[in-house]
Protein backbone atom coordinates (compact mmCIF):
# COMPACT_ATOMS: atom_id res chain seq x y z
CA UNK A 1 0.00 0.00 0.00
CA UNK A 2 1.08 3.69 -0.90
CA UNK A 3 2.32 5.70 2.05
CA UNK A 4 0.12 8.42 0.98
CA UNK A 5 -2.60 6.20 2.34
CA UNK A 6 -2.60 5.05 5.94
CA UNK A 7 -5.43 2.16 5.70
CA UNK A 8 -7.64 0.39 3.06
CA UNK A 9 -10.45 2.74 4.21
CA UNK A 10 -8.75 5.40 3.00
CA UNK A 11 -8.72 4.39 -0.51
CA UNK A 12 -12.46 3.04 -0.35
CA UNK A 13 -13.38 6.51 0.81
CA UNK A 14 -15.47 8.13 3.38
CA UNK A 15 -19.38 7.78 4.30
CA UNK A 16 -19.88 11.28 2.68
CA UNK A 17 -22.37 13.28 0.28
CA UNK A 18 -21.70 12.73 -3.43
CA UNK A 19 -20.81 12.66 -5.98
CA UNK A 20 -17.14 12.85 -6.17
CA UNK A 21 -15.10 11.30 -3.07
CA UNK A 22 -11.67 13.05 -4.37
CA UNK A 23 -13.76 16.59 -5.96
CA UNK A 24 -16.12 16.71 -2.98
CA UNK A 25 -15.62 14.76 0.32
CA UNK A 26 -12.07 15.73 -0.42
CA UNK A 27 -13.10 18.89 -0.50
CA UNK A 28 -15.25 19.19 2.67
CA UNK A 29 -12.11 17.64 4.38
CA UNK A 30 -9.55 20.88 3.14
CA UNK A 31 -12.40 23.39 4.25
CA UNK A 32 -12.69 21.62 7.48
CA UNK A 33 -9.06 21.84 7.99
CA UNK A 34 -9.29 25.63 6.87
CA UNK A 35 -12.21 25.95 9.96
CA UNK A 36 -9.24 24.22 12.65
CA UNK A 37 -6.40 26.02 11.31
CA UNK A 38 -8.69 29.61 11.15
CA UNK A 39 -10.31 28.23 15.04
CA UNK A 40 -13.86 28.86 13.54
CA UNK A 41 -15.82 30.73 10.40
CA UNK A 42 -14.31 33.27 8.64
CA UNK A 43 -15.88 36.02 8.31
CA UNK A 44 -14.56 35.80 4.36
CA UNK A 45 -12.96 33.47 2.39
CA UNK A 46 -11.38 33.58 -1.09
CA UNK A 47 -10.91 29.53 -2.67
CA UNK A 48 -8.39 29.84 -5.40
CA UNK A 49 -8.95 26.17 -7.41
CA UNK A 50 -5.89 24.98 -9.90
CA UNK A 51 -6.11 22.30 -11.96
CA UNK A 52 -8.98 19.62 -11.98
CA UNK A 53 -10.64 21.59 -9.41
CA UNK A 54 -10.34 25.23 -11.02
CA UNK A 55 -11.99 23.23 -14.44
CA UNK A 56 -14.48 20.60 -12.61
CA UNK A 57 -15.69 22.42 -9.31
CA UNK A 58 -19.34 23.52 -10.18
CA UNK A 59 -20.07 19.46 -11.98
CA UNK A 60 -18.74 18.04 -9.15
CA UNK A 61 -19.72 19.86 -6.11
CA UNK A 62 -16.37 21.25 -5.07
CA UNK A 63 -18.20 24.59 -3.88
CA UNK A 64 -20.87 23.61 -1.42
CA UNK A 65 -18.12 21.43 -0.22
CA UNK A 66 -15.69 23.50 0.13
CA UNK A 67 -18.38 25.81 1.85
CA UNK A 68 -19.44 23.14 4.30
CA UNK A 69 -15.93 22.00 5.22
CA UNK A 70 -15.34 25.87 6.16
CA UNK A 71 -18.58 25.55 8.38
CA UNK A 72 -17.38 22.59 10.42
CA UNK A 73 -19.87 20.54 8.69
CA UNK A 74 -18.29 16.51 8.24
CA UNK A 75 -18.82 15.27 4.81
CA UNK A 76 -21.55 12.84 5.15
CA UNK A 77 -23.75 15.84 6.77
CA UNK A 78 -27.14 15.86 5.02
CA UNK A 79 -26.47 20.30 5.31
CA UNK A 80 -23.40 19.84 2.43
CA UNK A 81 -25.51 20.10 -0.48
CA UNK A 82 -26.81 23.56 0.66
CA UNK A 83 -23.47 25.26 2.32
CA UNK A 84 -23.64 28.17 0.25
CA UNK A 85 -26.83 29.16 0.96
CA UNK A 86 -26.34 28.22 4.95
CA UNK A 87 -23.27 30.59 4.36
CA UNK A 88 -24.50 33.16 2.43
CA UNK A 89 -27.35 33.28 5.50
CA UNK A 90 -24.84 33.53 8.36
CA UNK A 91 -23.35 36.33 6.42
CA UNK A 92 -20.13 34.77 5.37
CA UNK A 93 -18.75 35.61 1.87
CA UNK A 94 -17.00 32.90 -0.11
CA UNK A 95 -16.08 33.25 -3.31
CA UNK A 96 -14.47 31.25 -5.87
CA UNK A 97 -11.56 31.64 -8.46
CA UNK A 98 -10.47 29.66 -11.41
CA UNK A 99 -6.50 30.08 -11.71
CA UNK A 100 -5.08 28.91 -15.21
CA UNK A 101 -1.46 28.54 -13.79
CA UNK A 102 0.09 25.83 -12.16
CA UNK A 103 -0.90 24.48 -8.96
CA UNK A 104 1.72 26.10 -6.19
CA UNK A 105 1.62 22.30 -4.44
CA UNK A 106 1.87 20.08 -7.32
CA UNK A 107 -1.17 18.58 -7.59
CA UNK A 108 -4.45 19.04 -9.55
CA UNK A 109 -6.64 18.68 -7.27
CA UNK A 110 -5.43 21.68 -5.27
CA UNK A 111 -7.49 24.43 -3.25
CA UNK A 112 -5.52 27.18 -2.04
CA UNK A 113 -8.17 28.91 0.90
CA UNK A 114 -8.02 32.46 2.24
CA UNK A 115 -9.44 33.07 5.21
CA UNK A 116 -10.60 36.48 6.74
CA UNK A 117 -11.76 37.59 9.79
CA UNK A 118 -12.13 40.83 12.34
CA UNK A 119 -8.86 42.63 13.53
CA UNK A 120 -7.18 42.07 10.51
CA UNK A 121 -6.99 37.94 11.40
CA UNK A 122 -5.59 35.88 8.21
CA UNK A 123 -4.54 32.86 7.17
CA UNK A 124 -3.87 30.70 3.96
CA UNK A 125 -3.91 27.07 3.80
CA UNK A 126 -3.23 25.43 0.44
CA UNK A 127 -4.38 21.85 0.45
CA UNK A 128 -4.90 18.87 -2.45
CA UNK A 129 -7.36 15.94 -2.72
CA UNK A 130 -5.10 12.80 -3.23
CA UNK A 131 -8.33 10.14 -3.30
CA UNK A 132 -10.65 8.45 -1.93
CA UNK A 133 -11.59 11.51 0.19
CA UNK A 134 -7.90 11.52 1.37
CA UNK A 135 -6.47 15.27 1.82
CA UNK A 136 -2.56 16.56 2.41
CA UNK A 137 -1.74 20.09 3.74
CA UNK A 138 1.08 21.11 1.96
CA UNK A 139 1.26 24.68 2.57
CA UNK A 140 -0.20 27.18 5.49
CA UNK A 141 0.67 30.89 6.25
CA UNK A 142 -0.25 31.36 9.58
CA UNK A 143 0.58 34.97 12.14
CA UNK A 144 2.73 36.17 8.39
CA UNK A 145 4.72 32.30 8.81
CA UNK A 146 4.92 29.96 5.90
CA UNK A 147 5.10 26.21 7.00
CA UNK A 148 5.28 23.67 4.66
CA UNK A 149 4.34 19.85 6.63
CA UNK A 150 5.37 17.00 4.27
CA UNK A 151 1.58 16.84 3.44
CA UNK A 152 -0.47 13.84 5.46
CA UNK A 153 -2.60 14.31 8.42
CA UNK A 154 -2.19 14.32 10.91
CA UNK A 155 -0.63 17.63 11.78
CA UNK A 156 -0.13 19.81 14.83
CA UNK A 157 0.68 23.11 15.37
CA UNK A 158 1.52 25.01 18.47
CA UNK A 159 1.23 28.68 18.54
CA UNK A 160 3.77 30.77 21.02
CA UNK A 161 4.49 34.17 21.53
CA UNK A 162 7.87 34.42 21.74
CA UNK A 163 7.37 36.54 25.15
CA UNK A 164 6.06 33.03 26.78
CA UNK A 165 9.47 31.78 26.13
CA UNK A 166 8.01 28.50 26.02
CA UNK A 167 10.29 25.91 24.24
CA UNK A 168 7.55 22.70 23.45
CA UNK A 169 9.27 20.54 25.76
CA UNK A 170 6.08 19.29 27.37
CA UNK A 171 3.99 19.04 24.13
CA UNK A 172 7.04 16.93 22.71
CA UNK A 173 6.94 14.49 25.79
CA UNK A 174 2.77 13.92 25.38
CA UNK A 175 3.46 13.36 21.37
CA UNK A 176 5.92 11.05 21.85
CA UNK A 177 4.03 9.08 24.65
CA UNK A 178 0.51 9.70 22.59
CA UNK A 179 0.78 10.79 18.81
CA UNK A 180 4.72 9.86 17.42
CA UNK A 181 5.65 12.29 14.83
CA UNK A 182 7.80 11.68 12.14
CA UNK A 183 9.02 15.47 11.39
CA UNK A 184 9.14 18.53 13.95
CA UNK A 185 9.44 22.08 12.62
CA UNK A 186 10.17 25.00 14.00
CA UNK A 187 9.36 28.39 12.51
CA UNK A 188 10.06 31.94 14.05
CA UNK A 189 9.25 35.72 13.30
CA UNK A 190 9.33 38.96 15.55
CA UNK A 191 6.07 38.08 17.42
CA UNK A 192 5.46 34.25 17.48
CA UNK A 193 7.18 30.86 17.34
CA UNK A 194 5.31 27.94 15.54
CA UNK A 195 6.03 24.53 15.86
CA UNK A 196 5.25 22.24 13.53
CA UNK A 197 4.87 18.35 13.68
CA UNK A 198 3.89 15.59 11.46
CA UNK A 199 2.68 12.58 13.14
CA UNK A 200 2.59 9.23 11.74
CA UNK A 201 -0.55 8.01 12.33
CA UNK A 202 -3.96 9.60 12.64
CA UNK A 203 -4.93 11.22 15.48
CA UNK A 204 -7.80 9.45 17.11
CA UNK A 205 -10.54 11.95 18.62
CA UNK A 206 -9.67 11.02 22.64
CA UNK A 207 -5.91 12.16 22.32
CA UNK A 208 -6.72 15.30 20.29
CA UNK A 209 -9.34 16.02 23.01
CA UNK A 210 -6.59 15.70 25.33
CA UNK A 211 -4.16 18.13 23.39
CA UNK A 212 -6.96 20.50 22.79
CA UNK A 213 -7.34 20.55 26.51
CA UNK A 214 -3.95 20.72 27.97
CA UNK A 215 -2.53 23.04 25.71
CA UNK A 216 -3.90 26.33 24.82
CA UNK A 217 -2.96 27.46 21.32
CA UNK A 218 -2.56 23.36 19.69
CA UNK A 219 -4.20 23.08 16.51
CA UNK A 220 -4.63 19.70 15.42
CA UNK A 221 -5.70 19.05 11.86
Amino acid sequence: MSNLYRSVFDIIGPIMIGPSSSHTAGAVAIGRAANDLFGGIPERVIVHYYGSFAKTHRGHGTDYAIAAGVLGFDASDPRVPNSRQIAREQGIDIRFVEESGESPIHHPNTAVLDLIGGGDKRVQISGCSIGGGTIEIRNIRLHGIDIKPTGPLSIILYVTTNTERDNGISLIEDLNRLAPFDKKQVLKNNEYTIYEFDLKQQLQEGIRGFFVNKYENIICL
